[in-house]
């Protein structure tokens, strides 16, 4: 499967992209030239990781019958020092409330994901060490 996108400068550091009538603006702070209309390109990769990881999480949990709420995914990334920076230490905190009998089913549904079905996990992991931990709420 192939996808093709296409990215129009704005002007300044600002970028659109319309993807499946969702318009996506990356720009950079003003602290490095842009404008702050939008999210900075690095970030949007977490933003992608996030959303993959989170999505298989929903689904498996679904497909389990498994009632939850309040899920939150907090992705903390170190930058390396030399240019170009790129993340090269990632860790995942999935937030969760759920009934106690059901929190080893969460706990699968996260490993499936990060281990068999989150296909942005797997390209961080050829940059990145990649790490999670799962916080039941009350």
């Amino acid at each position: 499967m192939k996808t093709t996108i296409t990215s129009v400068f704005k002007g300044g550091m600002s970028f659109s992209t319309e993807i499946r009538g969702h318009n996506v603006v990356i720009d950079l702070d003003k602290n490095n030239g842009g404008q702050n209309l939008g999210t900075s390109p690095k970030v949007l990769m977490l933003v992608s990781l996030a959303g993959c990881t989170g999505v298989d999480v929903v689904g498996i949990l679904n497909k389990k019958r498994v009632a939850f709420s309040d899920l939150s995914i907090e992705v903390n990334a170190a930058l390396t020092e030399e240019h170009p920076t790129i993340y090269n230490d990632v860790s995942l905190t999935y937030k969760i409330k759920v009934n106690a009998k059901d929190q080893a089913k969460v706990k699968q549904a996260v490993h499936l994901s990060q281990d068999k079905y989150c296909g942005v996990s797997k390209m961080f992991r050829a940059f990145a060490t990649l790490h999670y931990t799962i916080e039941f709420l009350d």
